[in-house]
């Protein structure tokens, strides 16, 4: 999917890290929500408080998950599952995009 049609956008974009990591948050009519992201190289560690599907759009993410001791690669075109409360780790080394879809 390269565009997302009939959704509100919020104005204010959610900055992480110093503007290394930003994103969007889109609403659909039935509320449900995404957040469009970009990722400069660097690593950083999240926290969920839901649900979530992390698509990669462009790019690749190194990724640590929770309770996991060793990295995966997920690159663009891939997805990764986490849970609700958790706190997971990403790394990259060039510019990356993502979806991040709530359930």
């Amino acid at each position: 999917m390269d565009t997302i049609n009939q959704v509100n956008v919020n104005l204010k974009a959610n900055v992480y890290y110093d503007g290394k990591v930003i994103s969007r948050t889109i609403t659909f009519a039935d509320n449900t929500r995404k957040t469009l992201g970009v990722v400069l190289p660097g690593e950083y560690t999240f926290g969920t408080t839901e649900n979530e599907i992390m698509q990669i759009t462009s790019g690749e993410f190194e990724v640590l998950l929770p309770d996991a001791t060793e990295w995966i690669t997920v690159a663009a075109g891939n997805q990764f599952e986490l849970a609700a409360n958790v706190s997971f780790s990403i790394r990259n080394s060039v510019i990356s995009e993502y979806c991040c879809s709530y359930y």
